[in-house]
């Protein structure tokens, strides 16, 4: 009996990553692809801000085909959702009837996804949801994850951590409040490495530049830095 097929949602970051390497090591679902929101005019992760191009490094190394929702910007609500069940649609045509989230505990987030995939078809998957999130970024970095800060609420956390490893050094420095998997909107990562990769997404820092009120690391492929 074949299991069922899923994507991922992927945001480019150490949650998603780390959803797609419990999901693989459970063995009750086949994942055959990524799902990612990609801002049109700029070319990069929504709200990750991670360039196309790293995304797509990402694919290769995981192995699998990457399903990319663009949306323009600003986005409305309603274009995001029109886009977002576009995807879902061909996805079901497709034989996907799982979607693979790595949200940890905010519930208003997991009843927007479960709202949005009802009648669908298509279930959603939380392999996270609940762990405790300081154990959960210990265990990211034990199992050979690493990433780096690519987006910074500035309100929430120092600029300076723009750019910065993933790590644990920075596990230990994180100011009291701050949730060490950042799912308070306290940081976004760009994952480089681990267990679910072939091979690492050599990456060199860039400019770091603040808009709209976050703080965002430019990451660079690099190969095209070397070039």
């Amino acid at each position: 009996m074949s299991l069922p097929r899923a994507w991922v949602a992927w945001s480019s970051g150490k949650d998603s990553a780390w959803a797609l390497r419990e999901v693989q090591r459970a063995g009750e679902v086949e994942v055959v692809g990524l799902l990612t929101t990609v801002t049109s005019e700029f070319g990069r992760v929504s709200m990750h801000a991670v360039r196309e191009a790293l995304l797509d490094q990402q694919a290769e190394r995981l192995g699998l085909p990457c399903r990319k929702v663009r949306i323009p910007w600003p986005c409305p609500n309603e274009a995001y959702e029109r886009e977002m069940e576009r995807a879902l649609a061909e996805a079901s045509a497709a034989g996907v009837s799982r979607v693979v989230f790595g949200d940890l505990f905010l519930p208003d987030v997991r009843a927007y996804r479960e709202a949005k995939l009802a009648g669908t078809g298509i279930e959603p998957l939380f392999p996270l949801w609940g762990r405790d999130t300081a154990r959960l970024a210990r265990d990211m970095l034990d199992g050979g994850l690493e990433a780096t800060l690519t987006c910074v609420d500035p309100r929430r956390l120092g600029r300076e951590h723009a750019g910065r490893a993933f790590d644990a050094a920075l596990l230990d420095a994180l100011p009291a409040g701050v949730d060490p998997c950042g799912e308070n909107g306290e940081f976004h990562t760009f994952v480089s490495a681990g267990p679910m990769f072939r091979e690492p997404v050599r990456v060199v820092a860039g400019e770091v530049v603040e808009r709209e009120g976050f703080v965002f690391a430019d990451l660079k492929p690099a190969e095209v830095v070397a070039g």
